[in-house]
């Protein structure tokens, strides 16, 4: 076997991908392998450095519980979270209902839906001991280090950034936490001192308001935050496309319910929402983003869910129709949610159980939200709460 092909062959299929579906030479296909088979080391050895110092490594995501998880939320950040801590990071991962409130939300329905949420999570195989899994309402600092975050940003920025502009196109009263939520994701990240996002491209304006916060913070006060990096997938996970209109994202507040697999949907009902997924005219299996978004929509979920390479689905779907082919997508999200399906129920019946995980995960959360507070509080010249600090000790021994 010559240099290229063993060399290929030990590629995870995403970057397998990148040197089939690129002119990758030698020299460039041991540039992949070197940088993707690094192992990742332990906090007290890896670092990140920016202008601002040297941070060690800690990744920061959320899942925001409005609405139950599909599968894009699965393949495109709870899967991707689980394989970084597999590979040894720092992951801190949140449920995000104080983002959830810039609707109206049903209080009793959210609380359950933060409970559904970790038991997937956990199912998934997010391990409570390795990682911090958490609900984000529970450690304060959040909204602290975001108000402060917010006296640093402008509403021009705010304003402009796309996703604020649609959405508020369709109100008639725009609420301010809908211009502050990047605000809030910036203080979401940066009260850790994270330094990787795991993010799809349409999220990547976003982390920049929060790079952008960084860099005022630091010009006005001095050095408290790493810049944030996002971690972008080469797998397709943040593309996957509403099987009723694939030229929209898979989305949780799409109307139509066939739009989209939920986690949480038995074999038979994923079996039918592939088979109504909208497609077009020619029976013949191609992947073709641009011309044939809902063909090419299956063959991406078939690959998330089968761990395969988007040419290699296509050289196996050979001979079958369109309407065959749905048949092997759907036999393969089945066969990968199952599982985590059943565990996912055993873990819904235990409440207590979850409960005392997010206790767990808040009280380590609230911890490091402290000490960087601590921090950012004394170069801004507010007043430390910190439970530990003199200031905080003095107050309780001295009330007047």
């Amino acid at each position: 076997m010559g240099i290229f092909s063993e060399l290929q062959s030990k590629l995870s299929p995403s970057i397998r991908f990148m040197t089939k579906s690129s002119i990758c030479t030698k020299r460039r296909l041991i540039f992949y392998y070197s940088s993707t088979t690094r192992p990742f080391c332990s906090k007290n050895a890896t670092a990140e450095s920016d202008s601002g110092g040297t941070w060690p490594r800690r990744v920061v995501s959320g899942l925001q519980p409005t609405g139950e998880l599909h599968v894009g939320n699965y393949f495109g950040a709870l899967r991707r979270c689980v394989r970084l801590q597999q590979q040894g990071d720092d992951v801190m991962l949140f449920i995000a209902d104080l983002h959830a409130l810039t609707v109206r939300q049903d209080g009793q329905l959210l609380e359950e839906r933060v409970l559904d949420m970790t038991a997937l999570a956990l199912a998934a195989g997010i391990d409570p001991e390795r990682s911090v899994l958490f609900v984000q309402s529970a450690v304060p600092r959040h909204a602290e280090l975001c108000w402060l975050l917010a006296c640093l940003a402008t509403h021009a920025r705010l304003a402009h950034l796309p996703q604020y502009k649609e959405k508020s196109a369709t109100m008639k009263e725009v609420p301010i936490g809908l211009m502050l939520y990047p605000v809030l994701q910036a203080a979401d990240i940066l009260v850790y001192r994270g330094t990787h996002v795991p993010v799809g491209a349409d999220q990547l304006q976003h982390l920049q308001v929060a790079s952008q916060l960084v860099r005022t913070f630091r010009h006005r006060y001095g050095p408290a935050f790493p810049t944030p990096r996002p971690l972008l997938p080469d797998d397709g996970s943040d593309r996957i496309k509403s099987l009723r209109d694939p030229s929209k994202k898979m989305s949780k507040s799409e109307p139509d319910p066939k739009s989209r697999i939920l986690l949480t949907d038995s074999d038979e009902t994923i079996t039918l929402k592939i088979r109504k997924a909208v497609t077009d005219f020619t029976p013949e299996v191609t992947y073709e983003p641009e011309t044939r978004a809902g063909v090419s929509n299956l063959v991406t979920l078939h690959c998330l869910a089968a761990d395969k390479l988007p040419e290699e689905a296509v050289e196996e779907a050979a001979g079958l129709s369109t309407a065959q082919y749905k048949r092997e997508v759907a036999g393969a999200l089945c066969a990968a949610l199952a599982p985590l399906r059943a565990r996912a129920a055993e873990l819904r019946a235990r409440p207590a159980h979850l409960h005392a995980v997010l206790r767990h995960g808040a009280a380590r959360a609230r911890l490091r939200a402290d000490e960087t507070y601590e921090h950012v509080a004394s170069l801004a010249g507010l007043t430390r709460t910190h439970p530990h600090s003199a200031l905080h000790r003095t107050a309780i021994a001295s009330p007047r």
